[in-house]
């Protein structure tokens, strides 16, 4: 064995051993649809001057969104509900008496010149007229002059001269040198650094000692820091920098709960908690034990097709796919991901996509057993290993880049997604180049598979590649009938998108959720049934408290708010409706802008690797067939009439995720084949045609056997997940089947066609 060999070895056991100790000492959250979780209502209790309108409610959505993503709290449901409330559901949280006091805060944030002490008459005065302009805008005389600082003086305040909308960040800081402990840092932005500058200078022209060289921070109408000025700043000149830092004898939490507030932002209006109550899971036990099943069998079908395909070395990639799903799993436990019935799904099908790199690696070592007359199978596979290295990589890292930028520019569950997807990517990467390696170098030095080469399953072409080599197909003959199916199929897709529209779910467009207090405790699983029975089979059912189911649906006319009505009532002796609003949708404008624009920004960074990797033609062949995979999975369903909810939201990120890996494999195969070509232009242009043809139909093998891997999941998951599962798998299965034939024949064909008019 040599070093090299060792130290893939020890490495491959040290990371198994940590994502098996992570995974059996950190319990992974599960999200509100596999456990329930913590449901806060909130009403929004706006004072005089305060705009109430529908808009403010809307806003102020965001801003809870903003806080719930700082505590570190993945995939919550936050909707308005009726005019003036927000529910907020949480999935494992752990204190949900803090998480509803974060929320609640307005967090308006000000700083202000002081102007000096104040009497007791005064300051009664003052509290008498007390309000929240304190916080407001400059030009605010009306705010209330006088509050207690920290030490219980009241002071008199200026008119704020910053606000929080000044502010860039705010981070808790911990610094024990200095003694100031655990205190906040603030950094301005724009106007508020020349801001800050003039406040502090107005107040560095004051004698030392002075009330009025003091500056008031003030959050929420009290001031939580009030220093002097140090005697080094120059009057008029200030403090420059645009920063600051917050000292007020916080610890840790209270710091860091501070530093949260300021960085979402002041709610619009100020808002109460009205209720406080634990909620049951939005699917039922039935269905997330089908989930489970179909997961299970989708798993063990992928793994026996691997192994018929690869024998020996099929086994041990099935092995490398188990150590694969062991690291994702500690990786989002130790993340403190929130895991999802979608996200679950993902997560096993993100198993039947992580065989791909293994694939790659075996059939190229099968070419290179074919190639050099039979070699000795420990050779063939390092050469397997080396010529698959730069496809992995170029294919994992345009995955990554998506992820990235999912993570950097969305938020609520898109931004969930990229770490999920970045996780996956990593951990396949992971499975394949050590752990599939270490296994396999121990496999082929073993003296029996050396006398008996055809047991390693890389001896011979495979029956895939036998078959084009009999045939030789000139796949690209003709690359613009295959473009023209391509169009075709676009047309098709718009078609169905314009003329029957897409279905979009609750999570996109809101509706109507009804509280029914019951006689006795309902059955949520037999609620789901009857309701889908009677006409809502995508009603979304909550046991909320004793005796209490709630029901959230689409718009509803009278008639049919009537029939959900008739539904509960049939299951209990009686049912009253204790709540009847119209709710907000989940996924709202700002976190769809958000997600838009990430995915925008991601199609071009993926455009621009690949340009730099391959070529700009090949790199816009690619992301073309990428957008073109998108267009007919959504035309497909406008089609179907199937909803375009949360659950498809989660499927067409991951075909994105995925799609253009095809496409990198063929052009990774183009590029090495064309290296050598220096000719003529007509030469040229005939030579990269066939050689397009001869990259898809040498990269052909690898494209059934990782598109069967998958699709066995998928197949499992449509067929035994249930209801709950039916639409990812199809949404999934639709997108594995485009995206594999767009791969070979809408991006290769368009490359040749724009090679050929360059010429």
């Amino acid at each position: 064995m040599t070093r090299a060999q060792r130290i893939r070895g020890l490495l491959a056991l040290a990371i198994v051993a940590l994502s098996l100790y992570v995974a059996m000492s950190v319990p992974v959250h599960l999200g509100l649809d596999l456990r329930g979780g913590t449901q806060i209502v909130l009403e929004t209790r706006p004072t005089a001057g305060d705009d109430a309108g529908p808009d403010t409610v809307d806003r102020t959505v965001e801003v809870l969104r903003g806080r719930v993503d700082a505590l570190g709290v993945a995939e919550p449901t936050i909707v308005r509900s009726g005019s003036d409330r927000i529910v907020v559901e949480l999935p494992g949280v752990q204190d949900p008496a803090e998480a509803a006091e974060v929320l609640g805060r307005t967090a308006r944030l000000s700083f202000h010149h002081v102007l000096g002490t104040a009497t007791d008459a005064t300051a009664t005065a003052a509290d008498a007229t007390a309000a929240d302009a304190a916080a407001g805008p400059r030009p605010d005389p009306s705010g209330p002059p006088v509050l207690p600082d920290e030490s219980g003086q009241l002071l008199r305040l200026d008119a704020a001269m910053l606000t929080g909308k000044d502010v860039e960040e705010a981070a808790a800081r911990f610094d024990p040198q200095s003694g100031a402990g655990w205190h906040v840092t603030v950094e301005f932005k724009d106007a508020g650094r020349d801001r800050w500058a003039g406040l502090t200078g107005e107040a560095a022209c004051r004698p030392a000692g002075d009330p009025a060289r003091r500056v008031a921070i003030v959050l929420d109408d009290r001031i939580i820091s009030s220093p002097q000025v140090d005697p080094s700043v120059s009057c008029g000149t200030g403090i420059g920098g645009g920063s600051t830092q917050i000292n007020g004898a916080f610890d840790d939490g209270e710091a860091r709960e501070l530093a949260l507030l300021v960085n979402g932002g002041a709610l619009p209006v100020p808002v109460e908690t009205v209720e406080q109550r634990t909620v049951g899971p939005t699917l039922g036990a039935q269905a997330i034990t089908a989930s489970v099943w179909a997961a299970a069998v989708g798993s063990t079908l992928t793994a026996l097709f691997v192994i018929a395909v690869y024998r020996i070395l099929g086994v041990l990639a099935a092995v490398a796919l188990v150590c694969y799903g062991l690291i994702s799993y500690a990786a989002l436990a130790a993340l403190g991901a929130t895991l999802t019935l979608p996200g679950l799904a993902g997560f096993v099908l993100a198993i039947g996509m992580a065989v791909d790199a293994n694939v790659l690696v075996f059939e190229r070592a099968r070419e290179e057993y074919a190639a050099h007359h039979r070699p000795t199978p420990r050779s063939a596979l390092a050469a397997g290993f080396r010529n698959a290295l730069s496809a992995i990589a170029d294919s994992n890292i345009t995955t990554l880049i998506a992820a990235a930028l999912l993570f950097l520019l969305a938020s609520g569950p898109v931004r969930g997604f990229g770490v999920t997807l970045g996780i996956g990517v990593l951990a396949s990467m992971v499975s394949a180049l050590v752990i599939t390696r270490a296994l396999a170098d121990l496999a082929v030095a073993r003296p029996g598979l050396r006398r008996r080469p055809h047991l390693t399953g890389i001896a011979h072409t495979g029956a895939v590649r036998d078959r084009l080599a009999r045939r030789n197909p000139r796949l690209m003959r003709h690359p613009r009938r295959w473009l023209a199916a391509s169009a075709a199929a676009l047309v098709l897709a718009g078609a169905g998108i314009a003329l029957r529209g897409l279905d979009f779910g609750i999570e996109f467009t809101g509706g109507r959720q009804v509280e029914y207090a019951t006689a006795t405790p309902v059955d949520p699983d037999r609620a789901r049934a009857a309701l889908a029975d009677a006409g809502f089979p995508h009603a979304v059912v909550q046991t909320s408290g004793e005796n209490r189911l709630t029901v959230r649906t689409g718009q509803l006319t009278t008639a049919q708010a009537n029939a959900v009505g008739a539904a509960v009532g049939d299951l209990t002796s009686r049912a009253d409706r204790l709540r009847d609003e119209t709710i907000g949708p989940s996924l709202g404008k700002e976190l769809r802008r958000g997600a838009l624009i990430a995915l925008a920004v991601a199609l071009g960074a993926q455009l621009v690797y690949l340009a730099a990797r391959f070529r700009l033609l090949l790199g816009t062949a690619a992301v073309a067939a990428l957008a073109h995979d998108i267009v007919i999975l959504v035309g497909v369903f406008a089609w179907l009439g199937k909803p375009v909810d949360g659950v498809f939201l989660a499927a067409l990120l991951t075909v994105i995720g995925y799609s253009v890996n095809d496409s990198v494999v063929v052009f990774d195969r183009l590029r090495e084949l064309t290296k050598p070509t220096r000719h003529a232009d007509k030469a040229r242009e005939t030579r990269f045609r066939d050689i397009a043809g001869r990259a898809l139909q040498q990269t052909l093998p690898r494209t059934v056997n990782t598109g069967t891997g998958a699709a066995l999941i998928l197949t499992a998951l449509a067929g035994f997940g249930g209801d709950s599962l039916t639409d990812f798998a199809l949404a999934l299965l639709i997108g594995l089947a485009v995206g594999t034939y767009s791969s070979m024949f809408t991006a290769t064909p368009l490359a040749v066609v724009l090679q050929e008019r360059r010429r």
